[in-house]
């Protein structure tokens, strides 16, 4: 016969399984998930002096229960020497620092299977993000995308390859972050992810960041030709972004929601709020951690397609009085597995027009830039990104130009970071003075992406 301490240790070890402990990990049914960046040590490339907070090693943020899943931020380079792509994961692992395998630039991130492993094992998902601001990953045809899906799986998924650069984990899925580029064959490349998905013993997931302003310019088309799992919507350095979530002229929400009810061909997808993890995480969009609570939870309430809250990135939350444990405990008070259906308020589901969501070309005369962000020199900007310089609009760095100027528009020509617009580099089109209103794109990241690749491991502090 049992003892009685026996008996109440067995029975608390069933009640446990029956806890909400029990809840806790990846679910993409539920609305109560935070998606966090790793990879790119925001912090450090923000605060180069402040060691003591840099990114660390994946398992450490796996820890406690504040995040359900880890994109791993960037394989940014898809056809590299030796045809094989290449990841940077600022200090920890890169190209530059750590050993590549022979005839490739494909760094050796093996140590890092643990950390994978350690996470996976307390239910998060752990997945490759393709793209970031530098990340300019582009197809010439759909065969070539099916063969790049091919290496994908095969280096990262459920595939087999002499030049696994996790080992021995398998990731849970791939998430496009794309930024530069062009979004041709992207549906193939997906396709064929799921082809090899579909007979695994595994679930594997899609996910995407685009940005705010509907229809993404690099994801849009992609999103509405293949079923994502979920988006991971940046509502951040644009007109769209979490500073606007009282101005239903901006903030569009509703717009991507009625997109993942009426368009996607997964009516299921989840809607992540994107926000930053800390005031340097982004050049706009940042707001507190009880205020990106609030209104994760009024969105929640709202839409039917919330499934959690995004963040940029773990080196910045942890650093910001670990932001993620804050917002996943207001989400997971009331979380579940989100009804199949839902009705806005009438009051925020404005869905700006066509003319106001997209980036046309501005008039060569003469400047727009109502909603336009100022320009700011920690951002990488991308061939057609638009932003306002001039004594009006930014006063911090309008002394690098030759001749001030008041609250011109600009676009940038090619892919540039912290060339003054005005200056003598050429990198911007100045568009002349504002004038009306004209939404344009900014990009999102801040510098911990945009340094060249070869220089990271020093800007990081890889020694």
């Amino acid at each position: 016969m049992p003892t009685l301490l026996q008996s109440i240790s067995y029975l608390a070890l069933v009640l446990a399984s029956f806890s909400p402990l029990s809840v806790w990990g990846f679910d993409n049914t539920r609305n109560d998930n935070v998606a966090v960046y790793w990879g790119q040590n925001s912090f450090g490339a923000t605060n180069p002096s402040d060691t003591a907070n840099w990114q660390k090693t994946l398992s450490f943020y796996c820890q406690d229960n504040s995040i359900d899943a880890f994109p791993l931020a960037f394989l940014d380079v898809a056809f590299g020497t030796g045809g094989l792509p290449s990841i940077n994961l600022a200090n920890i692992c890169n190209d530059s620092d750590d050993p590549v395998f022979p005839g490739t630039d494909l760094p050796n991130c093996s140590f890092l299977a643990s950390d994978i492993q350690t996470c996976q094992a307390k239910g998060k998902i752990v997945t490759i993000s393709i793209g970031g601001a530098t990340g300019a990953v582009s197809f010439t045809s759909d065969s070539q995308a099916q063969q790049f899906a091919d290496t994908i799986w095969n280096l990262f998924l459920g595939g087999s390859s002499s030049t696994r650069p996790f080992g021995s984990a398998v990731l849970d899925g791939v998430d496009l972050d794309l930024e530069g580029g062009s979004p041709s064959h992207w549906p193939a490349f997906v396709t064929q992810i799921r082809s090899h998905a579909s007979g695994a013993s595994k679930k594997y997931y899609i996910t995407g960041a685009p940005q705010c302003p509907f229809p993404d310019a690099f994801l849009g088309s992609v999103l509405n030709s293949v079923g994502f799992d979920a988006i991971y919507v940046q509502f951040y350095n644009n007109f769209c972004g979490l500073q606007a979530f009282t101005n239903p002229n901006a903030w569009n929400f509703a717009q991507w929601d009625n997109w993942a009810k009426t368009v996607s061909p997964n009516r299921n997808v989840k809607i992540y709020i994107g926000a930053p993890a800390a005031p340097q995480a982004a050049g706009s969009g940042y707001v507190s951690a009880s205020t990106l609570a609030s209104d994760a939870l009024q969105t929640r309430s709202q839409f039917s397609s919330f499934g959690g809250v995004m963040l940029w990135d773990a080196s910045q939350a942890h650093a910001n009085g670990n932001f993620a444990a804050a917002i996943k405990s207001a989400l997971s008070n009331g979380g579940a597995p989100v009804p199949t259906t839902s009705v806005p308020p009438t009051s925020t589901t404005h869905v700006p027009p066509t003319s106001t969501t997209s980036s046309p070309s501005p008039s060569p005369s003469s400047g727009s830039c109502g909603t336009v962000s100022a320009w700011v020199s920690t951002i990488a900007y991308v061939g057609g990104d638009q932003a306002v310089f001039g004594y009006a609009s930014s006063r911090l760095h309008c002394a690098k130009l030759t001749t001030p100027l008041s609250g011109h528009l600009w676009t940038a020509k090619w892919w540039n970071f912290d060339e003054t617009p005005g200056g003598a580099s050429g990198a911007w089109q100045d568009n002349g003075l504002c004038g009306s209103s004209l939404v344009g794109k900014t990009n999102h990241r801040t510098t911990s992406e945009t340094p060249k690749l070869k220089q990271r491991s020093r800007i990081y502090g890889r020694e």
